[in-house]
């Protein structure tokens, strides 16, 4: 079988894997354990659970979160930075702000120690001019610390390096002289954006996981090869898109938050086949819940999004809000007779009590075990111990029953993901009922009705193959570039020329690096924006452009339109500034067949439960209990119900609506 389409991401506790023939429509699955801290055994594992042939495949698009665990977990490379005279704490200082609002307590760990942030006489002001020449001897000596302290990773950081980058370009010439490798970073050529912190942070961040994604990524592809697998390996971005795996590790900073992004291009393919182009993606995986919201059919991607306290990371990623909230968060009550979830996990070992491998704390997936919307019977002797440790734990505390007790901790969980729903969509202006809520990761369809009614969102799409969504991304993704570039100027300063000249350079690098890439693509397509603010701002609005040759008054009417939309006020004898001029160019690719995810052949006629099993709604109900596989696409039930699968739950509450699209996605329709 030729023209196969493999994608495989790789979670914190099982790898998941989709393989797609276009040609028949035919689909592969497989669900595999994670290994640590190598991945590349599981991913290969997970090929062989499917029974793959590698020689049969023309394309594997891969999801990973090494770089992601690297940053967040500290796992970096020894990395030294240079950077202007004077300026060595600017990635400590930051912008002066606390882990918690309220209160000195908290803990910051810089990317990059203190000894190995290095200083040599150069400068450049705002405009490029030359302040201070580069001072070559002392950067040498620089580098040859560097190097004598056993850095692997280079960073040159100059100030206003993106108004004139000649001594940052000079200074990686002489670093390619004397560094041993390739992984040195200039911060313009990662990031030609003013705000020297966020600039240094993400060319700190990039020159750190570089050693390790390169490492990981050749092994991986090796393995690959070495099983009989001929084509490019590509590995997703943050952005949405996609990048061949000989050249991510040159901006590895760009994978970062690439899993939650493939989710996101799931909902986004999902949606587009389904007719609901405007979604509010819910991810509930064990330990957290990512939430996003899709306009139009077209994913959310922001340059100003801050992974951790004081680790902004400007290049552009799907913006994706995180909350901790997920199946293994702990409930608990407090010192002051509060009930607590999350957001500490019980993770996946020892994990919730009804794991039955040493656990002891309850946790979410406790209470929806004892609720009756897990079978009890698959977990055994653990599920007792999950009620008794309930009733020790959380109900005799409160004064509740046991029951009362799990739907009270369901609860909390479901008012801290409905604020992180609340977000991404009431925060800018958006109204949640005006969206459908796209439910997946394996504990999201378990919560997303409940979710919907507290939202007052009318429908809920539950995909397919809801614990799969973000391999799947994989294999729907585009190619997609991002370029900014710093202006700086008012609008009315602005030489819209060479705005012009900068979005057209912009866009045809973007269809550069697309035609370089051994992938096919039905079409190119570039969209333009603008990074404004009113003269006296801090913060940033982005605005899309009509065209690569916008005009001044153009621009003038955008912004206020979109401040308007945004924030509700009209601010009409303040002059507007242009920060940033942006361009994403993306290579749309040819559409999968996603309606052969749940094999046709097993479907039945009639939608016939397999069982009826008691189920807490405020009291306990007797709830028919459906395998989803065997559903007919046209369905038609009222909740109450159950319907499980071999990747989640969902729970349908009395009164709503199930129907199925032709692709086999159920539509919750909230009513009752």
């Amino acid at each position: 079988m030729a023209g196969l389409v493999a994608g495989v991401d790789v979670g914190g506790t099982f790898t998941d894997l989709v393989i797609f023939d276009p040609a028949s429509g035919q689909v592969r699955l497989a669900k595999v354990p994670t290994s640590l801290p190598n991945q590349a055994p599981g991913v290969m594992a997970a090929f062989a659970a499917a029974g793959a042939d590698l020689a049969d495949l023309d394309l594997i698009v891969h999801g990973t979160t090494t770089t992601t665990n690297a940053v967040l977990e500290r796992q970096l490379a020894k990395t030294g930075i240079i950077t202007t005279e004077g300026f060595r704490d600017v990635l400590e200082l930051g912008r002066r702000t606390r882990p918690q609002p309220y209160g000195m307590a908290g803990r910051f760990v810089p990317i990059i120690p203190r000894d190995l942030r290095l200083e040599v006489p150069e400068r450049m002001d705002a405009r490029g001019r030359v302040v201070t020449p580069l001072d070559e001897a002392a950067l040498r000596a620089a580098i040859a610390t560097l190097l004598d302290s056993g850095c692997e990773a280079l960073v040159i950081h100059f100030l206003h390096s993106y108004a004139n980058s000649a001594h940052e370009r000079r200074a990686g010439e002489i670093a390619a002289e004397i560094w041993p490798n390739a992984y040195v970073t200039l911060g313009h050529a990662l990031l030609s954006e003013a705000r020297e912190y966020e600039r240094g942070v993400t060319a700190a961040v990039n020159a750190s996981v570089q050693p390790i994604l390169e490492r990981y990524v050749s092994r991986l592809a090796g393995e690959l090869a070495a099983q009989g697998y001929a084509r490019d390996l590509l590995v997703m971005n943050g952005n949405g898109g996609m990048v061949a795996a000989q050249n991510v590790a040159r901006e590895a900073v760009k994978t970062v938050m690439s899993g939650p992004a493939s989710g996101v291009m799931a909902a986004v393919a999902t949606g587009r086949r389904a007719g609901m182009p405007d979604l509010l993606t819910y991810d509930m995986g064990g330990t957290s819940t990512d939430v996003a919201m899709i306009r139009d059919g077209v994913a959310p991607v922001s340059n100003e999004i801050e992974v951790e306290y004081a680790m902004p990371i400007h290049v552009p990623m799907v913006d994706v809000r995180t909350v901790g909230a997920g199946g293994g968060s702990i409930a608990r009550v407090d010192e002051s007779g509060m009930l607590r979830v999350g957001p500490d996990s019980a993770g996946s070992y020892p994990g919730p009590v009804c794991y039955g491998r040493g656990g002891t704390r309850i946790t979410i997936s406790d209470a929806n075990l004892i609720l009756g919307r897990l079978p009890a019977a698959r977990f055994g002797q653990a599920a007792e111990a999950a009620r008794a440790a309930m009733a020790v734990q959380i109900a005799q505390p409160l004064g509740l029953s046991v029951e009362e007790a799990a739907e009270a901790v369901v609860r909390i969980a479901n008012i801290h993901m409905a604020g992180a729903i609340r977000m991404v969509s009431l925060s800018v202006g958006a109204d949640p009922r005006d969206f459908a809520l796209f439910a997946f990761g394996g504990a999201g369809p378990l919560h997303a009705v409940a979710l919907a009614r507290e939202l007052a969102v009318p429908k809920v799409l539950v995909p397919a193959r809801p614990g799969i969504t973000n391999a799947l991304g994989c294999v729907v993704a585009d190619l997609r570039h991002d370029f900014v570039r710093t202006v700086n100027r008012p609008l009315a300063a602005l030489d819209m020329e060479e705005a012009a000249a900068i979005l057209s350079a912009q866009e045809e690098e973007g269809r550069r690096l697309i035609a370089a890439e051994r992938v096919e693509v039905r079409e190119v397509r570039a969209e333009y924006s603008a990074d404004m603010q009113f003269i006296g701002q801090t913060h940033l609005l982005r605005v899309p452009l009509p065209s690569a040759r916008p005009t001044a008054a153009e621009m003038q009417a955008l912004f206020e339109a979109a401040y308007h939309a945004r924030f509700r006020v009209e601010l009409p004898e303040i002059r507007a500034s242009v920060m940033n001029l942006n361009t994403s160019v993306t290579g749309r690719r040819a559409e999968l067949d996603l309606g052969r995810l749940i094999d046709p052949a097993g479907r039945k006629a009639e939608a016939v439960p397999q069982e009826m099993r008691a189920v807490w709604f405020g009291g306990w109900q007797q709830v028919p209990v459906y395998w989803r596989d065997h559903l007919p696409l046209a369905l038609d039930l009222t909740g109450p119900a159950i319907i499980e699968q071999m990747d989640t739950t969902v729970v349908v509450e009395p009164g709503c609506r199930v129907t199925s699209d032709a692709d086999g996605n159920l539509i919750v329709r909230i009513e009752g």
